[in-house]
């Protein structure tokens, strides 16, 4: 039962999901209120820190060119 238990993200209401994913109540979109699994093991890590990498060279890049 607690897979099928979702939180509206206006009100804060939990409800049942169903064909909009709408609250009843207040019609706010219905969110998962659990959080996402915690592991230690980091499967993705690797494309992370290649992305992050690839961000923080764009933003050196343009603010040295700026200074030029």
């Amino acid at each position: 039962m607690t897979k099928l238990l979702f939180k509206c993200a206006n009100c804060g209401e939990y409800s049942l999901p169903n064909k909009e994913m709408k609250c009843k109540i207040c019609g706010g979109n219905l969110k998962n209120p659990k959080p996402p699994k915690f592991s230690l093991i980091d499967k993705f890590g690797r494309y992370r820190k290649e992305y992050f990498k690839e961000e923080f060279n764009k933003r050196f890049d343009r603010t040295s060119n700026n200074n030029d």
